[in-house]
């Protein structure tokens, strides 16, 4: 079994310089390194952890708000004359205002602010005493000081549902569908390597094919060279084998092509460095292109695929979460009606520590509590809000039963496609079967001269195009049985890949 962790940080690969290597590959490998480097899976880790982020952001709307602020203020008046000629020197006093709050909001919608001030006001002022005429000096002092906490509870609008349990929900919901996504792009992607791999055993053995061809070929060439010394051969004949043969080596070539494209595509799909760990390697694929007989049935691949695929997972949440917003319109249809109450201690003094103590008493109560509704007279907008929202959520009901309906049509076609390759498989082996034994057959006639080179060579193509049909059968059956896992979403079941989310 292959565990994935994602997140899991993964360490470099030995590098290979220089001459060309071989390195043998079984499927469980090529699976390991795709899970571990592929670039594609990489980048799409990083979604789940975006999503997290956002999750744990949403909850920093509780998060309490501390403010602090202090104040000093000076304060002088200008003077006054008043009769006889007397001035009076203006009042001058200073203010030292100190506040602080803590405040926020609970997951029931509860706000709250617990509030603390104090202020401190001293200075003189001037009369004129007009008995004696004498001028008067008046100094003041006096400090005053309150706590209190105020808290105001919704009852209708806002009650079972806000913004902010909306955007935590919402939060919750797009989580768990990044993580469907996550898996679903490992899914594919594990999809597109296996058949890939499949593809590059097909080319391989495909230019063994052609190799077995410009053998036989070859040989011909040799067999009626001799024939041709000794008089028993046209030249003509010795000329349309030799053309046979370069037909054959020109096969090879375009194969080899072919094959090397089709390793550089795996390669692709299960390295980050392909400069510095791949680029000098040869893939040797372990495995062989096998046609067992297909164990398949249509009602435990639907069962698997309606439960289990990601895509129909994501769309139930896409109904999940329209049914959360639909539940947060519907609540703002409603009146605010708010309940609130505010409960603390006053404190006064000549200083602030004669207001402090006074609120450490407790006998200077103060409290408030009430009640306030508001109710838009129309609510136009909020009203065609949930009715535009409820027809989403129908509509996106729709989309699940027509994604339900696709799904089962999928997995409809690739069992019939299965079954129609496993056939193709059986008959192109038995015409593969009868071509050697009627060109084993032919090149008897030929050596006994009751057989002619053009009709070897005939029957050599259509051997070389049997072979290369068989193969072709086997690559496309397998491919196939891949295909279905990945409709039923069974294909980390299949290969033994244990995945974990973390």
């Amino acid at each position: 079994m292959i565990t994935i962790l994602v997140g899991t940080a993964v360490g470099a690969l030995g590098q290979t310089n220089g001459a060309v290597q071989m390195r043998r590959l079984s499927l469980q490998d090529a699976i390991q390194l795709t899970l571990q480097r592929n670039l594609d899976l990489q980048i799409d880790r990083y979604n789940p952890q975006l999503a997290l982020y956002t999750l744990q952001g949403a909850y920093g709307a509780y998060d309490p708000t501390l403010n602090l602020a202090g104040q000093h203020d000076h304060n002088e008046n200008g003077s006054q004359l008043v009769a006889g000629g007397f001035t009076i020197p203006g009042a001058i006093s200073d203010d030292n205002a100190f506040r602080g709050s803590v405040g926020g909001v609970t997951p029931i919608g509860t706000t709250y602010s617990l509030q603390a001030n104090a202020a401190d006001s001293y200075g003189h002022s001037f009369g004129f005493n007009p008995t004696n005429g004498a001028l008067l000096t008046s100094p003041f002092e006096n400090s005053a000081g309150q706590v209190s906490i105020k808290v105001t509870q919704p009852l209708l609008k806002n009650l079972w549902i806000d913004q902010n349990r909306l955007n935590i929900r919402v939060a919750k919901n797009r989580l768990k569908y990044s993580d469907l996504t996550l898996k679903l792009q490992i899914m594919q992607t594990i999809t597109r390597l296996e058949q890939a791999y499949y593809d590059l055993v097909y080319n391989q053995q495909n230019v063994l094919v052609q190799q077995k061809a410009v053998e036989l070929a070859e040989r011909l060439v040799a067999e009626n060279r001799k024939r041709l010394e000794v008089g028993a051969l046209a030249p003509l004949d010795l000329q349309s084998a030799e053309a046979q043969a370069a037909s054959t080596r020109a096969a090879v070539i375009q194969a080899q092509t072919a094959e090397g494209t089709q390793e550089r595509i795996v390669k692709q799909l299960i390295t980050d460095q392909y400069r510095s760990d791949w680029a000098n390697v040869s893939l040797e694929p372990s495995a062989t292109l096998e046609a067992p007989p297909p164990v398949v049935s249509l009602q435990d691949s639907w069962s698997k695929g309606l439960s289990q695929r990601p895509e129909l997972l994501q769309a139930k949440l896409d109904v999940e979460k329209q049914g959360i917003v639909l539940k947060y319109d519907y609540n703002q249809l409603f009146p605010e009606l708010d309940v609130f109450g505010t409960y603390g201690y006053n404190g006064s003094g000549r200083e602030f520590s004669d207001a402090l103590y006074d609120i450490q008493q407790t006998d200077r109560q103060l409290y408030t509590f009430g009640g306030s509704i508001t109710m838009p007279l129309t609510r136009t907008s909020s009203r065609n809000t949930y009715k535009a929202d409820k027809a989403i959520k129908a509509q996106l009901i729709l989309t699940l039963k027509q994604l339900e309906q696709n799904v089962m049509i999928q997995i409809d076609n690739d069992i019939g496609t299965i079954r129609a390759n496993y056939d193709q498989v059986q008959a192109t082996r038995a015409a593969r079967q009868y071509e050697e034994a009627a060109l084993d057959a032919e090149q008897k006639k030929l050596e006994s001269g009751k057989s002619t080179t053009y009709t070897v060579l005939q029957v050599q193509r259509d051997l070389t195009n049997a072979r290369g049909n068989e193969i072709q059968a086997l690559d496309n059956y397998n491919k196939s049985l891949s295909q279905l896992s990945l409709d039923e979403a069974s294909t980390l079941e299949r290969l033994g890949v244990n995945l974990e989310i973390k």
